[in-house]
């Protein structure tokens, strides 16, 4: 079964919804606009309830079908990038430094044009729950509407969302039961020693040679402390420290990513990442401040759901363009909090050739909204058929 034939029409709405987004990004917690133009698009889909203003800026909407029944939620992300954008589109952002680099437009297009489809036909049993989240990219706002209650509130049993994927054939879907997508911890280090002359280190207490010592001691922590089939990476990706060749600094400080799959060693990451830093703070003689950010967990698929989305997909794709035993991948993603929180699954959508996520010339590929969006409808339809 392909694109169904209701949302094929929506096409070139669904393009001219998906570009007003991509002129007008908004970021983190910040989408007020984007969720004013959201719910005045849901109002003329016709949705039954709309609440705002959860998580500062989200919206759940709610779509009930002909009979009584349970609810299964359905997310989007809305929140943008502080990029400044390179496409050279005609729909290219208009806001300075800010662009929607990895897609969440394009999510919010589809799950548009599938509310439209479900308000239409509502051929199906309970409630949809449309869940419009901002700050997916900074500050965990899928974490902030799972922690102000959306899921009992509104009754929420399974959930479920799609990431565009660029580089993968266009169309095709890729999942899996189980680890997805990584957690991720950030640990910035400031360090202090003594500053002086360059040509006096021993009356210094060098920062720069201890954080070298650092950063290469944490390095060992993966090969040396973690299993090797427990897939886990930590990169270093700042160093910052001195202002001039002939001056030992008083202090410097860098940065790293830390990302694993599973609890256990994501706690081993943690303390040896202390151990070492405050072992080699002791023999350089200097001060270690460490500030380590425990992120997004884990994106963790529920097997029967991830085995009944990857059905749907296979339905709207065919089976040959579903992956449903995808490597797991090292990026992100806090509709973890979600998953943590009730049964569910998340998918990606290759879009086809282009720039990657994050890239000041990426652009979501149009063609592929109808696509997400039929997923979406023949998820409810199927989960939730009318008896």
């Amino acid at each position: 079964m392909p694109v169904l034939n209701r949302i094929a029409s929506y096409a070139e709405e669904m393009k001219g919804w998906r570009r007003h987004l991509h002129m007008h990004p908004e970021l983190g917690f910040e989408c007020h606009q984007t969720a004013a133009w959201i719910t005045e698009r849901l109002r003329e889909i016709g949705v039954d309830e709309i609440h705002e203003g959860i998580a500062k800026t989200g919206i759940v909407a709610l779509i009930r079908g002909r009979t009584e029944g349970p609810v299964i939620g359905l997310r989007a992300d809305m929140d943008a990038l502080p990029i400044e954008e390179l496409t050279g589109a005609p729909h290219a952002s208009t806001v300075k430094g800010r662009m929607h680099a990895c897609g969440h437009d394009g999510h919010v297009t589809m799950l548009l044009g599938a509310a439209k489809y479900l308000a239409e036909t509502r051929n199906f049993a309970g409630t949809v729950a449309l869940i419009f989240q901002p700050a997916e990219e900074d500050g965990g706002g899928g974490q902030v509407m799972v922690q102000e209650g959306i899921m009992d509130r509104f009754g929420i049993g399974q959930v479920y969302g799609i990431h565009n994927a660029p580089n993968i054939p266009f169309g095709h879907f890729q999942t899996t039961p189980g680890p997805l997508m990584a957690s991720v911890d950030t640990a910035v280090v400031k360090v202090t020693g003594r500053g002086g002359h360059g040509a006096t280190p021993h009356e210094c207490v060098d920062p720069v040679v201890a954080i070298v010592g650092m950063v290469q001691a944490v390095q060992t922590i993966i090969p040396r402390n973690v299993h090797a089939l427990d897939e886990a990476v930590i990169s270093v990706t700042m160093i910052h420290a001195g202002t001039a060749s002939n001056i030992i600094p008083e202090e410097g400080f860098f940065a790293a990513t830390i990302r694993c799959f599973k609890p256990d060693v994501r706690a081993l990451l943690k303390r040896r990442f202390h151990e070492i830093v405050e072992g080699h703070a002791a023999a350089y003689g200097v001060k270690a401040e460490i500030n380590y950010d425990w992120g997004y967990p884990a994106t963790i698929n529920h097997e029967d759901e991830a085995e009944f989305a990857a059905e749907v997909a296979r339905e709207v794709s065919g089976a040959d363009a579903v992956d449903a035993r995808a490597n797991r991948e090292m990026g992100s993603e806090d509709f973890s909090y979600m998953l943590e929180a009730r049964p569910g699954a998340y998918l990606f959508l290759g879009t086809g050739p282009g720039a990657g996520l994050h890239h000041p010339a990426y652009d979501f590929n149009d063609e592929a909204a109808p696509i997400g969006a039929s997923f979406f409808a023949r998820l409810v339809e199927r989960a939730q058929p009318v008896v």
